[in-house]
């Protein structure tokens, strides 16, 4: 075991229990959560794999520096005794690529980024003794986050967020995330001997990451890292045996009944691309389907849906008659539990019942609601 690290992953707002057992299920033990965010400790191999396995985590960070700062010379001097040299070689490149301040005395992004660039340049000349430097090595993006005035400097594993799975080339607007999909799946019993459908799968990210569980295939397995290149920190040969490990788990022969419906034929061709390039094409059954067809003879499925609301379809008329054919339709199923992300203000008064459970969740900057309508218990199998 290399050198422990105190890590963190940000999440969308309100799933931290979710990314919890996520981390504890790949073997971590979690050391603290925050909103939005999740701390847990591990080495360079614990990197790799919470960024090849974790399904709803944003991203993956090293927690480099944590103190309070009110002041820019403050923030300036704590930046400058952060051991910045175990993490940046001589010949790396580093930038704040992302500011962010909340209820705190120090609240402009760009100062904050500027500041925390000179601290850091500051130290590094100090400590490889070198006036100028070359940046032509990896490279090493941090993120500076303040909450009430206490200040988090972290460094970026991921690159690019964890949601790009590197399956999707073809979208439709205004998609769930993958992360956010995952999660929302994840908050829900469904398991993958069970049917799940989604009537409104737009370019398909619930059915395909619902398709990517029941195979057990990384969510990070078709991507890179910016952490890749490290060799300061992660091995190279890690990397590659983890991906190994990875391909080797994956379960080729469940057998699934995950099915994807849209009346867009456009959004139909994104959704099957994107299944192709995940590799979970052969699991998901598309069919171009208006959500007044929906029907299933078996007991016990699943819908986990997204169906469109204000922001991407015009006229209330739409909706009304949208939400209502979508209640209609659920109510002619036999013991079924039914999922449902929306902006909607009005989803359960069309959908004809009022949900078992809802939970605000936000999608990016806007608030939705998960609404949560638990069918029957299928009956237990006898051993």
């Amino acid at each position: 075991m290399g050198r422990i690290y105190e890590l963190y992953a940000p999440c969308h707002f309100g799933m931290e229990a979710v990314l919890k057992r996520e981390i504890n299920d790949i073997g971590y033990d979690v050391t603290r959560t925050i909103d939005g965010r999740v701390y847990f400790k591990g080495d360079d191999e614990t990197i790799v794999r919470a960024n090849l396995c974790l399904r709803t985590a944003q991203r993956v960070m090293i927690n480099v520096a944590q103190f309070k700062a009110r002041t820019y010379d403050e923030l300036f001097e704590n930046v400058k005794a952060a051991k910045l040299e175990e993490f940046i070689p001589p010949d790396g490149k580093f930038w704040v690529s992302k500011a962010a301040s909340i209820k705190s005395k120090l609240f402009s992004p760009s100062d904050i980024q500027s500041i925390v660039k000179k601290a850091m340049v500051d130290r590094l000349k100090s400590v490889y003794n070198i006036s100028w430097f070359s940046e032509e090595g990896a490279l090493y993006p941090f993120r500076v986050s303040i909450v009430d005035d206490i200040v988090t400097i972290g460094l970026d594993t991921s690159g690019e967020s964890l949601h790009k799975r590197g399956y999707r080339v073809m979208t439709v607007k205004a998609p769930v995330t993958e992360t956010l999909a995952a999660a929302l799946i994840m908050l829900t019993p469904w398991k993958s001997d069970r049917i799940l459908i989604d009537p409104f799968c737009g370019s398909g990210t619930f059915v395909i990451e619902a398709a990517l569980m029941a195979m057990n295939i990384a969510p990070g397995l078709y991507r890179n890292f910016i952490s890749q290149s490290w060799d300061n920190i992660i091995s190279p040969d890690m990397w590659e045996d983890a991906k190994d490990e990875a391909n080797e788990e994956i379960d080729y022969n469940v057998k699934t009944d995950i099915q994807g419906f849209d009346i867009d034929a456009e959004a139909l061709k994104a959704a099957r691309f994107n299944a192709h390039r995940a590799g979970v094409a052969e699991k998901i059954h598309f069919q171009q389907r208006d959500v007044k067809e929906l029907s299933h003879s078996k007991k016990y499925g699943f819908i986990i849906t997204n169906p469109p609301y204000g922001e991407r379809l015009g006229q209330r008329e739409e909706l009304v008659e949208l939400y209502s054919a979508l209640g209609k339709r659920y109510a002619a199923l036999d013991s079924w539990s039914m999922y449902i992300i929306s902006a909607w203000e009005d989803t359960q008064k069309y959908i004809g019942k009022r949900a078992d459970k809802n939970r605000k969740i936000y999608n990016g900057m806007m608030k939705t609601y998960f609404y949560q309508y638990m069918g029957a218990k299928p009956p237990k199998k006898k051993i």
